[in-house]
């Protein structure tokens, strides 16, 4: 992988990026369940840059994970850095992003994991495989954006369009001539690879004329079932099947974002790509729109989607029953005062940041996992606390202003291997209730339970789906609402967990944990690699 500025135009206007091999999107991954790959990335930019594998668990081996200053340090301009993708029992899509400062929005693509030889899909077997990538992009420099939030303490300036597999399609202008084309042919069946890579958005998805069938998500199969339309959150994957089963003509896909809290400014503009059908025949004038897109706020449609999904086995592996760490994370958007009595572009005149428990986390300038490894002190705190620091109505719609402000800490929790972990997700009403899609390293994890409101620890676990829960690596707790995952610490190292909207992690919504070693042999992280890049 060489990490290279690349022009590319669209929407009118060039500018350079960040690319991967001078594509946009990157090149697309293709690697056998089980297998392990190597690559070598070289930093031909003139920016930091690291790589993290969406995903991937790296068994034992969290040096090639890839998220700025948790496990690594970045790879500077001129530097190059070998990683080691170790793949286990991951299968389907997965992808590979950027992970540092806003590179992602421009530094990603797909990763494919097919079965291994001589194993088949738990579904037919497809005509076709094709990736559908949705991404954000900014007419702007990314790092302009980055630069002009990061100052004003307000919210960032919003895209200027949509995209599917790098295209913004027909409805934008300057685009009709690069919008993406499918070519279907009548009877087949193809399956179609979603990775959601919107920077700060939750997107609908749908095919005009044409239902679905939700095969797997985040690298795990899931239970087959229907839908006339897909919610995605970024860092999400969803696979899925597309019967092309309607007349000959041309069909627009079509993607938008949700957007559940008011007053939070967004781009409300499509993106679309067109499913065509081989053929003789005569296309429709304009090829035909679906009208089963949801409308931009409709968060029932958003968590119907989500609460389908569902393990594909009814066994499942490592996990928890009896739990022995429970922990209750609340998730909220703050305020912080405004630097040397300056106004910012937040509320009131104050600087926009968001917490986990309502510590801000504070990045350090060595990485984490070298700290821990090296026993370097002073570099953060091992008491991320099991419960935030004050009890309330989280989701109230009036909160008193005082609760707004939290605690810039750096702080870990530290997990005994192969304990069993609850985590209870607390949305929260804070300055602006809003959907959290909160990612975890190095793990899996079974959604094992969601709703709307404040979590009631009486009576909601009593609801708990402990037969067949999704196993997923990213899910989107609700607008101030609640979500419970589960999952088995038996993978050694230091593992970031943060929401994946960029504008979130930005202003502190992250935290990882400490995976402790095992007492067995192969329980134990492995030692770092010679060419870890230094800080």
């Amino acid at each position: 992988m060489q990490i290279e500025e690349t022009p590319y135009t669209r929407l009118c206007s060039t500018k350079n990026i960040l690319t991967v091999n001078g594509q946009f999107p990157g090149p697309t991954l293709r690697i056998r369940q089980g297998d392990t790959a190597i690559v070598n990335v070289h930093n031909k930019g003139k920016e930091n840059i690291t790589i993290h594998w969406h995903g991937v668990k790296q068994p034992r081996y969290p040096w090639s994970d890839g998220p700025e200053y948790i496990t690594q340090c970045p790879i500077m301009p001129g530097k190059s850095f070998t990683q080691v993708i170790e793949l286990s029992d991951e299968i389907g899509t997965l992808w590979w992003h950027a992970h540092s400062d806003w590179s992602r929005a421009t530094v990603y693509g797909a990763l494919i994991v097919y079965p291994k030889k001589g194993d088949s899909y738990p579904f037919p077997k497809p005509h076709a495989e094709v990736p559908i990538i949705l991404g954000e992009w900014w007419k702007s420099d990314i790092q302009a954006v980055l630069s002009q939030f990061q100052r004003s303490g307000g919210d960032p300036n919003i895209s200027d369009a949509y995209l599917i597999n790098g295209q913004p399609g027909d409805l934008y202008e300057c685009s009709k001539q690069d919008t993406f084309k499918l070519a279907v042919q009548h009877g087949k069946t193809y399956l179609l690879r979603m990775i959601n890579n919107a920077m700060n958005n939750i997107m609908f998805f749908s095919i005009a004329k044409h239902q679905i069938t939700v095969v797997g998500s985040d690298g795990s199969y899931t239970k087959p079932f229907k839908s006339d339309y897909i919610a995605i959150s970024p860092g999400q994957t969803i696979d899925f099947l597309l019967e092309a089963n309607q007349t000959p003509d041309h069909y627009y896909m079509a993607a938008k974002a949700y957007s559940s809290a008011p007053r939070i400014p967004f781009d409300p503009s499509t993106t679309t790509g067109i499913v065509q059908y081989s053929g003789n025949y005569a296309p429709s004038s304009q090829p035909i729109f679906p009208n089963n897109l949801p409308l931009f706020n409709d968060t029932k449609a958003s968590t119907s989607f989500t609460g389908s999904l569902r393990s594909l086995s009814n066994k499942l592996v490592n996990f928890p029953l009896e739990i022995d760490t429970k922990l209750f994370f609340t998730l909220s958007i703050n305020t912080l005062p405004c630097e040397r009595n300056n106004t910012c572009a937040g509320p009131g005149g104050n600087r926009l940041a968001a917490s986990v428990n309502n510590i801000t986390f504070d990045i350090p300038h060595i990485d984490i996992l070298e700290a821990y490894y090296n026993r370097i002190r002073g570099v953060y705190g091992d008491r991320f606390p099991s419960f935030p620091p004050l009890k309330f109505n989280y989701t109230a719609s009036n909160l008193p202003v005082e609760l707004q402000t939290p605690t810039r800490d750096r702080q870990v929790r530290v997990l005994e291997y192969d304990s069993n972990v609850e985590i209870v997700f607390q949305g929260t009403n804070l300055v602006a209730g809003i959907d959290h899609p909160i990612h975890l390293h190095g793990y899996s994890f079974y959604v094992v339970g969601w709703g709307i409101g404040n979590f009631d620890e009486k009576k909601d676990p009593s609801n708990y789906n402990l037969v067949d829960p999704p196993l997923m690596n990213t899910i989107a707790v609700p607008r101030n609402g609640w979500t419970t995952i589960r999952f088995k610490a038996n993978n050694p190292g230091v593992w970031l967990m943060h929401c994946h909207l960029e504008r979130h992690v930005s202003w502190g919504m992250e935290m990882a944990f400490i995976v402790k070693d095992g007492k067995r042999p192969g329980e134990q992280m492995l030692p770092p690699p010679p060419d870890m890049p230094q800080c």
